[in-house]
């Protein structure tokens, strides 16, 4: 289903007109709700803000006057002040909503943007930051790049800026952007990835984790250029990347070694291995030979970039980030200082960019946990995002710490990351998640997530496409086992998420033991229904739809649709009391279902589910179907390849013989056109007479 018709579906479909009338209806969005506001008896306090305006003037209009002695603010912070100083005008507590008028054009932060408790607004008279009318202003933590040189450097023709700070150690930076678009730290090898060959130091037996601090690659794999040490190289193991600065190569051996061990331990790259090892190299000067390409020399402080056709050394718009948040919201829960009620409307945040310098660490255990986001956020209430964008950063988008409660975002777009979308930590609940557009993400840390739940209840992700991910789209969860976990009454419903693992535009698949959906723990009352997964692919294992990881207990899975997923459309690792109901599982490539460890209690219910395939095995061979702690029941099955199929190691007359799905049904259950991902079902179609009830996925 295309994205046109899944908007149209979710009753959106005004979300796929042209951006100027999506801006005519924000603006008169705002129109009405400033005249709400007045026509109720509040007058609202209005602010603006300008590229060219002064912070030594009022605020109070949109343009400079004649005169140029008054006009809007230059910055942000000045609007926030003047709140701030309107406050203690009226005591200290806010007598009308006040809304922040921001210009087009890109303002550049010399720090983040600060909140704090002081710039909280009212449930009556809320504070709200929006772009004025239909115009585009860009929050940035980057800052432009002029006085390129032209030479030529072995041969090659570049563009070439020394830059005082990164000589002198005080600044390095991993990402550029040049007319809005990412460009490519120089690469090798230049599409796709690398086997690692050996790893001298693995012994037999080896724990997960620490990973090595060397490797043996191929002859001919790589080089000691003059330029290696400043290289990184990005190896990919089980789940989770490592980044690990060279710091030798030695040719004659063909060991590259590094200055840190990688997080997993690693196997040769070409082994069935589950920790089989890819890798690629960034950052050495010899492999910049593509339009698009740029390098960074640490020792120099010299940047390269290999121009595009058409680029113009002197009307170029380069971009490298300054700042590793954007937007910091310093709520001091333990103090009963929260923030509260604040708006924001309309704007982008961009140019970031978080890494792990000055650390041991390679990189994070799992969905890259560690990454902050690039808008943070710790005691914040009823505060939402609408219509917003979060780009060009290498951190998660945006993130809800301790004390955040009751906050939404609405509409928003939140791409090109070096990690996730939006990550909701510990002590923070009641996150809503929904119409947003969530994708091309992973960039630099590959394991991260769309969304990210980690011990976190009451949240609703609703409604989002979710995209171009290498690891996971949606994961809830964060405590293995059967443990007590806060992770509770989560909502994820009806979303699109699709190219997990393996990009829409081919690359990877990267890493292993992943999900469309993945949970962890005991999670009474989560709900995953209605969702519609496909294309999930993995590197040597584990790229399942909806995917119950360890201890994944009392959670319903209803009415989804899943397809196109490298290994089963669904998978419980182990749990209890889970209840799988009206979902169609279609089209996984090695399995259908897998039920992993066998335990003494009821694993699950699985029920009125439409099973379509046709290839690979109904149930995981790796799995474990030998007890009878689950019930399986009305269901319907239909392989469309060669020969029969076996419900593991049993027939069809044994498997019922043992008391398994007794009413189910072996039929065709008469999609309208499944070979064009319609998993409609005719009038006719026998999976009715089950009690299956239809979820038109195609409706306008």
């Amino acid at each position: 289903m295309d994205r046109r018709s899944f908007l149209s579906w979710m009753g959106l479909g005004w979300l796929t007109a042209s951006p100027l009338f999506i801006g005519s209806r924000i603006t008169k969005l705002q129109e009405q709700l400033v005249f709400a506001n007045n026509s109720n008896g509040i007058k609202n306090t209005i602010f603006y803000v300008a590229p060219d305006g002064n912070d030594a003037w009022t605020g109070k209009q949109v343009n400079r006057n004649k005169t140029q002695t008054d006009g809007p603010f230059a910055t942000l912070e000045r609007a926030r002040n003047a709140i701030r100083e309107l406050k203690l005008q009226q005591g200290g507590i806010l007598k009308q909503p006040v809304t922040v008028f921001i210009r087009g054009g890109t303002y550049f932060l010399a720090q983040p943007l600060v909140f704090n408790s002081e710039d909280s607004g009212t449930q009556k008279c809320p504070i709200t930051y929006t772009a004025y009318q239909n115009e585009k202003p860009i929050i940035s933590g980057g800052q432009r790049l002029q006085g390129w040189q032209e030479v030529v450097i072995n041969g090659k023709r570049l563009w070439m800026l020394e830059i005082p700070q990164v000589r002198q150690g005080q600044w390095f930076f991993r990402q550029l952007w040049v007319g809005n678009q990412r460009r490519t730290r120089a690469r090798y090898p230049k599409k796709g990835y690398l086997p690692v060959a050996e790893v001298p130091d693995a012994t037999p037996n080896q724990p997960v984790a620490p990973g090595q601090s060397r490797f043996k690659y191929r002859q001919g794999d790589l080089k000691n250029w003059s330029t290696i040490s400043n290289a990184e190289i990005v190896v990919m193991t089980r789940w989770v990347e490592s980044r690990l600065p060279v710091v030798g190569l030695d040719e004659k051996q063909r060991i590259v070694a590094f200055a840190k061990p990688s997080l997993h331990s690693m196997e040769p790259g070409n082994s069935q291995s589950s920790a089989a090892t890819n890798y690629y190299l960034e950052n050495a000067l010899e492999v910049l030979d593509n339009p698009g390409e740029w390098y960074l020399d640490k020792k120099s402080g010299k940047l390269y970039y290999m121009p595009l056709a058409g680029e113009n050394i002197t009307r170029i718009e380069a971009i490298v980030p300054r700042l590793s948040r954007l937007v910091d919201l310093q709520g001091s829960p333990e103090n009963s200082k929260f923030i509260d009620y604040l708006s924001f409307q309309n704007l982008t945040f961009a140019h970031a960019e978080w890494y792990y310098n000055n650390s041991d660490a390679s990189g994070f255990g799992q969905a890259a946990e560690g990454v902050p986001g690039a808008i943070y956020a710790q005691g914040l209430r009823y505060c939402t995002w609408q219509n917003c964008e979060i780009k060009n950063v290498s951190n998660y988008g945006i993130e809800f710490a301790n004390g955040c409660t009751n906050n939404s975002l609405i509409r928003c777009r939140i791409s090109d990351l070096g990690a996730g979308g939006v990550k909701v930590t510990q002590g923070a609940s009641s996150i809503q998640v929904i119409n947003s557009h969530i994708h091309n993400g992973g960039k630099i840390f590959h394991s991260a997530v769309g969304i990210l739940v980690m011990n976190a209840p009451n949240n609703l992700i609703s409604r989002n496409h979710i995209h171009d991910f290498y690891y996971t789209g949606i994961s809830v969860g964060w405590t293995w086992g059967y443990q007590t976990s806060p992770t509770k009454n989560n909502v994820i419903e009806f979303n699109h998420i699709h190219h997990i693992g393996r990009l829409s535009n081919s690359d990877g698949p990267l890493l292993n033991d992943k999900g469309g959906i993945y949970t962890l723990g005991v999670q009474p009352g989560t709900v995953i229904r209605g969702n519609i997964i496909h294309d999930i692919d993995a590197y040597r294992f584990g790229a399942w739809g909806i995917y119950l990881d360890e201890g994944s207990s009392q959670i319903l899975v209803e009415n989804n649709l899943v397809y196109r997923t490298r290994d089963a459309g669904f998978h419980l690792h182990y749990g209890k009391n889970n209840l799988i109901r009206n979902n169609i599982f279609a089209f996984g490539r090695f399995a259908q279902i897998r039920r992993s460890r066998p335990e003494g209690h009821l694993s699950f219910t699985f029920e009125r589910n439409i099973i379509y395939w046709n290839q690979g095995q109904l149930l995981d061979s790796q799995g474990n179907w030998d007890d009878s702690n689950y019930v399986l029941d009305r269901n319907l099955y239909w392989y469309t390849g060669k020969g029969n199929f076996r419900f593991g190691k049993l027939s069809w007359q044994e498997w019922q013989q043992k008391g398994r799905d007794k009413n189910s049904l072996i039929a065709n259950p008469l999609f309208v056109a499944s070979d064009r991902d319609d998993f409609r079902l005719k009038p006719n179609s026998p999976a009715l007479k089950l009690g299956f009830k239809q979820t038109d996925y195609n409706k306008d």
